[in-house]
This record gives structure tokens, sequence and C-alpha cells, in this order.
């Protein structure tokens, strides 16, 4: 099932989520959705919360990424997760900065700083524990994810005068009028 992406001004997008265990209803199907649905709009990684859902759960599949550098490409071969209650252990190194874009966000790109390192304690799909460390565009991609599980969208991490320039597109977003290529969901007027 393809879920509509939620997209910004929704309040599910600005909700800590919270922890699941392996009773969670339905989660093998919920997987399988975000997937087909991250897949059908062209995304490399999708957070529960952008399909309503206020748990700790991301999928990501960086062998989409099409990247021009090739580098990227082979750094990207062969990412593809499913978190359970992913959590930030630490994150390290000097900011670097890098265009991202959201699924939650259409239409709107915009220069972010991160840190190029990123450790993650997760559970995977078959709840097994996992302490790993990311970097490059790997982390960059969890770190974008992991603001979504956290209430936080990557809009938040820019400019003051970034964001007071991009404020109309967002409330002309919020308030429905924009377009995407996939199904997506305003709040309600």
């Amino acid at each position: 099932m393809i879920y509509p992406i939620y997209v910004y001004g929704m309040p599910a997008l600005r909700k800590v989520a919270v922890d699941i265990d392996e009773d969670y209803e339905g989660l093998t199907a919920l997987i399988d959705d975000m997937y087909e649905t991250m897949y059908q709009a062209d995304g490399i990684g999708l957070a529960a919360p952008q399909v309503g859902k206020a748990i700790r759960l991301i999928v990501i599949d960086g062998t989409r990424a099409e990247e021009d550098d090739d580098e990227e490409k082979s750094e990207l071969h062969d990412f593809k997760k499913v978190l359970i209650n992913p959590h930030i252990v630490h994150e390290e190194g000097e900011l670097w900065e890098f265009n991202e874009g959201c699924l939650s966000i259409p239409n709107i790109r915009e220069d972010v700083k991160r840190k190029p390192v990123l450790r993650l304690e997760y559970l995977d799909e078959n709840f097994e524990f996992h302490d790993e460390e990311f970097s490059g565009t790997k982390a960059r991609i969890l770190q974008h994810e992991m603001d979504h599980v956290n209430g936080i969208l990557f809009t938040d991490r820019i400019s003051p005068l970034r964001k007071r320039l991009l404020a109309p597109k967002l409330k002309a977003i919020s308030k429905g009028n924009t377009e995407a290529k996939y199904k997506i969901r305003f709040p309600k007027k």
C-alpha cells in the first residue's frame, strides 16, 4: 500500500516519535508499505512520521541515489536498512554543507550543515541490536531521517535569513499550494 506523504504543516511531523516493541501490530506490512511509498516517490529514506505514524521507524535505500559522483554511488551501494528505535549515540567532525531535499517539503532544497560522522544504536527488522558508525553521505541520509523521528525538519537547520526567504513557499505548502509526483497529505484547512 502506498501511503500519502505528510507535508510541511502537518502536526505529525513535529512530534517526537516513540520506541516500539516486537508486538507492534502490522510492523512487517508497514515496513513493506514504507519502502513501496518511498520508491514511488523516488526517495532514498522515509521515516514513519512522514506517513503519519509517530513511531521510531526508518527505511533507507541509498542504492537509489541518482548522484553524478561515482564515488557517492559506490559509497551508497548496498546501503539498504530498516532502523527500529534508532537513537543517536554521538556525532563528530567539522560541520560540512550539503544540499538537502525532503519528500515532506516538496520542491525545496537548501544547504544544511551536519557533522560527517554519526554513531547510531538501533534494531533491525528482526529486532537484532546494532551499534554502528556511519560517515559521509550515509551519515547525512541517516541524520536527515533521524531528525524526522525527533520532530525536526531540515528547514529548522538552515540560517534565519534563508528561513525568512523560504517562509512564503513553506506557507504555501502548508495551505496545499504545491505539487508533487507522489501522493501527499496536507494539513486540514
